[in-house]
């Protein structure tokens, strides 16, 4: 081989890599959008709140066999599309201004069903419906927190064992049906219990978890975006 064809060689050799899609292609590098592995896309866009495995946070676990049961797919999968707005969750489709595609949504729905959920581990103990079937009863309600929650949350929810539950910028950046299926489902992370567990043997019933949360509904106040971000960082200043 001639000196010219030696050149010409190395050129192409140290060139061929620029070739659009090439380098990609060897390096195994896939476009974000192409990503279908569950494990991936739930640590990459849920864990940080709902916990590495699903077992919660900074929110609900939703890997907790108890929320699994009271949240059907079509839930899951709206609230990781469209968010929950006003609250903490964002959304995730790119129709609703996210990164992730309905084909990516839909993995991370049946990743989450198939990996954690236990269909038959409450036998005939039936948790409260996801959603409140008619408006609750505030009164009653603070009873039921009386009688289910104060003696973690304090006589008047703010604070003893398990926090202030009535604070209100708490209040102001959680929606009812997350107060409703954190009552339901509890934060077992957090040492918190489900609606079986806060008082022995007297598990809360459908009308005791909407009262409750009509009542802690009731104890909201909603603030102005600069109220608000008073609350949350107190002694702050302005930018």
């Amino acid at each position: 081989m001639t000196y010219r064809a030696l050149t010409l060689a190395a050129v192409l050799a140290t060139t061929s890599c620029s070739v659009p899609g090439r380098k990609a292609a060897e390096t195994g590098v896939i476009r974000p959008s192409d990503v279908l592995d569950f494990h991936l896309l739930y640590a990459q866009n849920c864990s940080g709140c709902h916990g590495a495995n699903g077992q919660g946070g900074l929110t609900v676990g939703l890997g907790d066999p108890v929320y699994l049961a009271i949240a059907d797919d079509a839930t899951i999968r709206r609230i990781t599309a469209e968010g929950v707005p006003g609250t903490t969750m964002p959304a995730f489709s790119r129709k609703a201004g996210g990164f992730l595609t309905d084909a990516q949504i839909e993995v991370l729905v049946r990743g989450i069903r198939s990996d954690w959920s236990r269909p038959g581990a409450f036998k005939d103990q039936k948790p409260p419906a996801y959603t409140a079937p008619h408006p609750g009863d505030p009164e009653r309600g603070r009873r039921v927190f009386t009688t289910f929650c104060s003696s973690c949350h304090g006589a008047d929810g703010h604070g003893g064992r398990g926090g202030s539950i009535t604070d209100k910028s708490y209040l102001a950046l959680v929606s009812d049906q997350h107060l409703r299926t954190v009552t339901i489902a509890g934060m077992p992370a957090l040492g918190a219990p489900d609606w079986r567990g806060d008082v022995p043997g007297q598990p809360l019933t459908d009308a005791d978890v909407t009262d409750v949360v009509a009542w802690l509904a009731a104890q909201r106040v909603l603030l102005a975006p600069q109220a608000l971000s008073s609350a949350l960082h107190p002694g702050g200043g302005s930018e």
